[in-house]
Parts: C-alpha cells; structure tokens; sequence
C-alpha cells in the first residue's frame, strides 16, 4: 500500500471548501500521485481529499495542507501528523444525500440548483461533512455544512454532474452547519496564534505528555490590545480547531444588583465548562470585574474577583478547563 505519514499544516485561502490536500512534488511522486488524484487522509477517523500541488515555497518540509473541514473530517488539528494513502480506485457517486445541520436559519436562501454545481468533482465518504455555499450566485455566500447522511457508493468517490443529489428534510444531529472560525481566518497574527495553541491547545489534546512530565499546563491566558485586533477571534478558533466546549461571556454580564446572584453566575459558567470538558472559557472585558484587588473598592466587585479567583484556583480539580481574558486595559 503506498502511504505516508505528513504533518497538517492550514490551507491556502482560496482552498477553503474546496475539499483540495495540497502535496509537494516529491510527496506525489513516491504515492505516485497525480494532480486530480484522491488520497486517503487517516487521523482519528478517515476522509478523502483531491491532491493539488504546493506553491515552491512549501516544497521538501514534510507536510499537506487541508482546510478545516478536512481536518474535522479527519479528527486532527494543525501540527498532527497523519497517514496520506492514495486511493487504489477512483469511483463516481451514483447517489448523494445530503442532511442539513440543525442549527441552519430558516431565513438563509440555498439555491440548490447553485449548490450542486458547485459540489461537481468534490471528493467525499459517508458522514463526511461537506461545506456547501448558501445565498445567491450574485450574493456574498455564507458557508454552511450539511452532513452526507447516505451515498452509493460508500467508499471514497468523486462527485459528477450524473451524480444524484438529495437534500434530506431531517436535520443531521452532533454537528454545527454554521461554519465555525478557523485558522484561516486569522491573518497578521501568527505568532500571537501560536503561543496561544502552545499555550492552550497543546494541553486539551495531548494532556498525556504533560502528566508524563509532571507538569501542570497553564489555567488562564489573558489577551490584551485595542478593540477590534483578534483577541476573541483567536479564542473561538482555539477553541474550534482543538474541539473544546467554548463559553463566552462579557464582564459586565456577570455584575448583578442583587447579593449573591454575581458568583452564583460565576459558578455556573465553571460548572457547565466542566461538565463539557474539554472547555474554554471567554471572558472579554475582564477589567470590568476583575481589576488589581488593591482597585477594588465595592462590595460586589471584592466579592466577584475573590470568587473568579477561588474558582481558577480549583480548576486543578476540573480537569480541562481553561480561562482566556480579554482585555484593552492591561495595567
């Protein structure tokens, strides 16, 4: 069998959707690859992919770039590694069915006519989840994802024009349609990114290493620049790509007039991150309830910090649940 073993990089932006993995010369040549060809792409499940060539740049460096949903296809984030495989026999999809996401809003237009023209020559296995552009040729798309619930054959095939599609009225469960913010997404920030996925993402998916290590992964980041530079977009693609629950909550959402109800919420939020653990926590504007304690002069604020704090301090206990603050005020 020929097959390799690449490290997952991000894809290039105009690849997004495109159900394309994007190989080196050398790569194709010992999987005797040709552009066009499919590959199996193997993490902690299987999907297939068509080959495309990388730019000169990316040539001799042991990796594959695939979008997002290939990685979630494949169970893997960017930095694993996984076994590339090429496909013995490239088969057409004689039928297609397709499940919509149950979180699809009823008032987003699909012009299916526009989708199945779009999904011509898309490689796909059954319960892939395959990206499909909603909204009118002549509109701004929105990409959705519905689920490929059933499809003849069941292997890896290729999608054609003689391909019989069907659009399921029952909705696909376990999975979100709206597409989720992913690496691509973030641009000028790439070293902040990656301290953040050291920092965070490491952990939630590889925690054996650190118990093999003795060491205790970091219980909080604290993001800090002006309005409108990433921090919650980092944040939610962490949170997206590594596969943790993700809670967002404003600071002053917390601050109640009444006595008590202020770290009740608090310990809400905790409680519902650690029932769905893996979990990130959010919380912007963490200035707003959380500033230096010698600031602090309320009641109900000493009370909040001294709540936060008491809660951060357990997360030991909580497994893994990790708290980002957002803030524009540093000192």
């Amino acid at each position: 069998m020929r097959e390799m073993f690449l490290k997952v990089d991000s894809a290039y932006p105009e690849d997004q959707g495109m159900g394309k993995a994007r190989l080196d010369p050398d790569t194709m040549l010992q999987l005797r690859l040709s552009p066009g060809d499919l590959v199996y792409i193997e993490g902690k499940r299987r999907t297939v992919a068509k080959v495309w060539r990388m730019m000169v740049n990316d040539w001799n460096q042991g990796k594959i770039r695939i979008d997002s949903f290939t990685r979630t296809n494949a169970g893997v984030s960017i930095g694993d590694r996984i076994r590339v495989t090429a496909v013995a026999e490239e088969r057409e999809a004689s039928r297609l069915v397709l499940a919509p996401p149950e979180d699809l809003p009823r008032q987003l237009p699909i012009n299916y006519n526009y989708v199945v023209s779009r999904l011509i020559d898309f490689p796909a296995m059954k319960n892939d989840t395959v990206p499909i552009q909603a909204g009118m040729p002549f509109m701004q798309p929105q990409m959705l994802a519905f689920k490929a619930v059933g499809m003849e054959p069941e292997d890896a095939v290729i999608i054609t024009k003689k391909t019989r599609i069907e659009f399921s009225d029952k909705p696909a469960a376990g999975f979100e349609g709206l597409r989720q913010i992913s690496y691509e997404d973030i641009g000028g920030l790439k070293d902040e990114l990656q301290r953040v996925r050291e920092t965070i993402e490491l952990p939630m998916r590889h925690p054996e290493l650190f118990q093999k290590l003795g060491i205790d992964p970091p219980k909080g980041v604290l993001l800090f620049g002006p309005p409108g530079t990433g921090k919650t977009l980092i944040a939610k693609a962490v949170a997206n790509e590594s596969g943790a629950h993700f809670i967002s909550i404003a600071g002053p959402e917390v601050i109640s007039k009444y006595y008590g109800e202020s770290e009740q919420r608090l310990r809400e939020i905790f409680e519902e991150a650690q029932e769905n653990a893996p979990s990130i926590i959010f919380i912007d504007e963490l200035d707003s309830i959380a500033p230096r304690r010698e600031d602090v002069t309320g009641e109900v604020e000493r009370r909040v910090v001294a709540q936060l704090l008491t809660m951060m301090d357990g997360l030991e206990e909580r497994g893994q649940v990790v708290v980002i603050g957002a803030t524009n005020r540093l000192d």
